[in-house]
C-alpha cells in the first residue's frame, strides 16, 4: 500500500512560505461559476446616518455556446 503525503495544512510542523490558490485560478473558478457581490456603506456622524451607498453586482462569464434565454437580442 502506498503512503499518502499529507497536504501542507495537515502537517504538524510549522508551514513555510505562502500557501494558497494562484489569483488566476481563483478568478477562473469565480468567473466560471459566477459570484454575487453585495455590500452597504453608511457614513454617519453622532449616530445620524448621512449617506448610504449600496452595492449589488453579479459577475459571471459569457459563453457563445450557451444560447440566450431571449428570442430576440435581449430584454431591452
Amino acid at each position: 500500500m502506498e503512503s499518502v503525503e499529507p497536504v501542507p495544512w495537515q502537517e504538524r510542523e510549522p508551514l513555510e512560505g505562502p500557501i494558497g490558490v494562484p489569483l488566476v485560478d481563483l478568478l477562473d473558478r469565480l468567473m466560471a461559476t459566477g459570484v454575487v457581490i453585495s455590500g452597504d456603506l453608511v457614513i454617519a456622524i453622532a449616530d445620524v446616518p448621512l449617506v448610504r451607498l449600496s452595492l449589488h453586482a453579479l459577475l459571471s462569464s459569457v459563453s457563445e455556446r450557451v444560447p440566450a434565454p431571449w428570442a430576440d437580442s435581449g430584454p431591452l
